[in-house]
């Protein structure tokens, strides 16, 4: 989008009722409606890398649903961002369900294309081993990236069943292929029984921090935010957001769930916490609904692609008026 053009925003609400028309992002224009976006909200329904419980193939929809009550201005920004920048649901990345090698290939060859028109990703998962293409696709344009993974789990584990790309293992594949910047990899929101110590031995090798989700409760959320903003720095970031980082009370919706979570407000001023940081794209996995209630669980995941979505468009706004 040029500098002389208004970006299209959602559908006016006072017009056609939230519940009505289409489950676009944010009831946003579709990408094919404005031809090229700053930032494309993309879904891929593929959930063949779970090691428990499935159902995450259907959580894009979901989440697309539950964001029909989101409106144009977030007061806690300060920011309009869908005035901002253009933002457009891209649909889904279509890939084969009964072949994850395949899966994780038509990833990266769809996320490559998206970036090389400019846009910044907001996906919306899916299980998590989508972050690992995704990850691959976003360091061919920036270099080896900073990394927040907010998660119950570290999600750098070797192999299940001899298969190396899963849900729990896209973070050490990437730090494996030299795609994540090692001094500014971080884990939050983690928690739970692991399969013995040498998991966390393993994880602080590849160069993990860990904000464990009682570290977030005691400390609060600003001063982790302000932690990981130091860690961080100005280099260009990827956060991955696996919904489970919530506690099961915030999202029971999920695939491995873990008592003794993040809540939702937490998890959204951590990141209200990170607008400074250089955001180039993000992913939030790992919503299953057909163990959600009441859309819990999507709504919590809605608004945390709102705020990341938030960082993205005032960061574009920003550069395209400097």
């Amino acid at each position: 989008m040029s500098s002389n053009e208004t970006p299209r925003g959602p559908v006016d609400s006072s017009r056609v009722p939230r519940y009505a028309g289409p489950a676009t992002f944010a009831r946003l224009p579709r990408l094919d409606e404005v031809g090229t976006a700053d930032v494309a909200v993309v879904g891929v329904p593929f959930d063949s890398g779970v090691s428990y419980r499935p159902g995450a193939r259907f959580g894009g929809n979901a989440i697309r649903e539950a964001s029909r009550l989101l409106r144009p201005y977030n007061p806690a920004q300060d920011a309009s961002p869908f005035a901002l920048a253009q933002v457009a649901d891209g649909g889904d990345i279509a890939v084969n369900p009964f072949n994850i090698n395949e899966a994780v290939d038509t990833i990266e060859a769809a996320a490559d294309d998206l970036l090389g028109t400019g846009a910044r990703l907001m996906t919306l998962g899916g299980d998590h081993t989508i972050a690992l293409p995704l990850l691959r696709s976003v360091a061919k344009k920036h270099g080896p990236v900073a990394l927040l993974h907010f998660d119950a789990h570290l999600d750098t584990w070797d192999t299940y069943f001899g298969a190396e790309y899963t849900h729990g293992t896209p973070f050490r594949r990437a730090v494996e292929e030299g795609i994540l910047d090692t001094s500014a990899l971080s884990h939050v929101g983690t928690r739970g029984p692991l399969y013995g110590k040498q998991d966390l031995t393993d994880d602080e090798k590849m160069g993990f921090g860990i904000v464990t989700s009682a570290d977030v409760y005691r400390r609060g959320a600003d001063e982790v935010a302000d932690q990981l903003r130091q860690r961080i720095g100005d280099r260009p970031l990827y956060i991955s957001i696996d919904i489970d980082c919530l506690d099961p009370a915030h999202a029971p919706g999920t695939g491995t769930p873990e008592a003794g979570g993040m809540t939702s407000r937490e998890l959204l001023e951590i990141l209200r916490g990170l607008a400074s940081c250089n955001l180039v794209s993000a992913d939030v996995v790992e919503v299953a609904p057909a163990y959600d209630h009441a859309e819990i669980t999507s709504v919590a995941a809605s608004h945390t692609a709102y705020e990341l979505t938030t960082i993205m468009s005032r960061q574009i706004a920003a550069a395209r008026n400097a």
